[in-house]
């Protein structure tokens, strides 16, 4: 398969940017295509009131600067999905206009109000702030724990954005009710649906996730976004555990997931490896981006008995033997990752 590499002038002239931006990196455009049969789902899997008709042709992938981005979505009425990471679970989604902020952690480290046992900070983004955030349409939480439903980034992103859309698990009730007042509570298979001020619309579906806890305890979240005209489907769970009873009747397009492994003394704290190249066949894949949320900078007692098991690149080798026409996308923290339908 060809790849194209086009580089783009870094900024436009007429912009300085600040270096704690998101677009502070050199912005590259690189295209990635293959055949994609068409897939139709029936409105009674999405609740929601979006369109599900899937496509077929040419899939693209696109790393590039805001600007470039913005015409490529805006001129064409296509489907985009402009993902940036913010390391550890953190994510910042630009779905077609609709800006989704995914399990943020921007302030402070991430410690669990227990530093001498696990303390961590971002490698990469160390200066990056709330007031970097573009005005955003929704805070999306996975999970109840403090590395998807970090208070310390919680409480002031609340006093910035009172009537901030909030969707998340029910088991973040507790920290998420005194902060916010426009909170929907999605269970596994529930559906609500955000709306930007630009009119443009996105669906959100919860699936089931890990069970922190004893059995009988209701489990976190994983969800499945579609976009607006229902071209383009992505699923993000960001420890790689999954129903696959929930999910065998789903498929996505695009797969947020992480691939390597962190292991505790005989319990497996985030899975990935073949666990995830099952979930890229479950789902049908096309692209595979993969999250590294345990390369942080940490320290504490816990941190020395974390272990990781695996690699991107031996990932790539079993992936690439089970669903050979998918593609693993590496995101560069900070820089967008878009990924369009023709």
């Amino acid at each position: 398969m060809a790849v194209q590499l086009k580089l783009n002038p870094p900024f436009p002239c007429s912009y300085k940017p600040s270096p704690t931006k998101l677009s502070f990196l050199y912005p590259s455009l690189i295209r990635l295509g293959f055949s994609h049969r068409t897939r139709t789902r029936s409105s009674d899997s999405h609740p929601f009131n979006l369109s599900s008709k899937r496509f077929s042709g040419i899939v693209s992938a696109v790393v590039s600067e805001e600007n470039v981005v913005e015409s490529s979505s805006t001129s064409t009425g296509t489907d985009v999905f402009k993902l940036t990471y913010l390391e550890g679970n953190s994510w910042l989604w630009d779905v077609c206009g609709v800006k989704i902020l995914v399990d943020p952690i921007l302030v402070g480290n991430l410690d669990f109000g227990i530093p001498w046992l696990y303390d961590a900070a971002k490698k990469f983004l160390k200066n990056f702030q709330l007031s970097d955030l573009p005005e955003t349409d929704c805070l999306l939480i996975t999970q109840s724990l403090d590395d998807h439903c970090h208070l310390k980034t919680l409480e002031p992103l609340s006093e910035m954005y009172p009537n901030l859309k909030v969707i998340a698990t029910p088991n973040a009730k507790d920290k998420l009710n005194s902060l916010f007042s426009n909170v929907t509570y999605l269970e596994p298979g529930e559906s609500s649906e955000i709306e930007a001020k630009n009119g443009s619309r996105v669906g959100i579906r919860a699936t089931a996730g890990p069970v922190l806890g004893p059995p009988w305890q209701r489990p976190e979240n994983g969800y499945l976004v579609l976009a607006q005209q229902g071209q383009l489907t992505l699923y993000y769970e960001p420890h790689c555990v999954y129903d696959k009873n929930f999910l065998e009747k789903e498929k996505a397009d695009i797969i947020i997931t992480p691939v390597i492994k962190q292991l505790l003394p005989s319990f497996t704290l985030v899975s990935g490896q073949e666990d995830a190249v099952q979930l890229a066949k479950l789902l049908d894949a096309k692209f595979i981006v993969p999250m590294k949320n345990g390369d942080l900078d940490s320290r504490g007692f816990l941190a020395s008995i974390i272990q990781a098991e695996g690699t991107v690149e031996s990932f790539k080798d079993l992936l690439s033997k089970e669903l050979p026409g998918s593609r693993v996308l590496e995101p560069t923290p900070g820089v967008p990752l878009e990924i369009l339908a023709p």
